[in-house]
């Protein structure tokens, strides 16, 4: 039987500003409207995906995202000797239909303030875009006093230019759009 060109599954490689993490995207999505941050083996309770990947003694961390995984490798290891495998792996896993993240239930979202809201938005249209070309995401947590908590993920958790990002990009956007804002600080994960 014939492959239509649709049913061919796609995934490449693509660079991060973190060394330590690669980003594979693929032509189909895996998480849509949603994010899984898995920084080490013991926090994966609803991925069969991440399961897999820690298995591999080269992973540290797992990230998936729309369209796209970031796994982030321990330094013994060079990605030179595993993208080709990675690849491989991703694109039977896809093809075969197995299960990337299982559903979890809804959380209620809190009561929150229009300044929140405010900053919520400007952190989706202006921040997130183009953390996630980086195979990261950033997540509002808190607006308390003035400072804004936001929890970076993907390649971005560790990365050596994440907190560049996160004074002079983020923090100057806010402090410019929601004059409230002070400052904007990273939730360890």
């Amino acid at each position: 039987m014939e492959k239509n060109i649709n049913d061919i599954v796609t995934v490449y490689a693509e660079a991060t500003p973190n060394p330590e993490s690669m980003k594979f995207v693929a032509n189909r999505m895996l998480l849509p409207n949603d994010s899984a941050d898995f920084r080490n083996a013991d926090l994966v309770k609803n991925s069969a995906l991440a399961n897999a990947l820690f298995e591999m003694a080269f992973v540290k961390g797992v990230f998936i995202m729309n369209n796209f995984v970031s796994i982030t490798k321990n330094s013994d290891y060079e990605w030179f000797d595993l993208i080709p495998d990675l690849r491989n792996f991703f694109t039977e896993w896809i093809e075969d239909g197995k299960e990337i993240v299982s559903a979890k239930k809804e959380l209620s979202a809190d009561e929150e303030t229009e300044i929140e809201r405010k900053i919520k938005q400007l952190l989706e249209d202006h921040v997130r875009p183009a953390v996630e070309m980086d195979g990261g995401a950033i997540d509002f947590k808190s607006f308390i006093n003035g400072v804004v908590t936001v929890q970076m993920k993907g390649s971005c958790s560790g990365c050596p230019s994440s907190t560049m990002t996160l004074k002079a990009g983020i923090e100057n956007l806010l402090k410019r759009m929601v004059p409230e804002v002070e400052a904007v600080e990273a939730e360890a994960v």
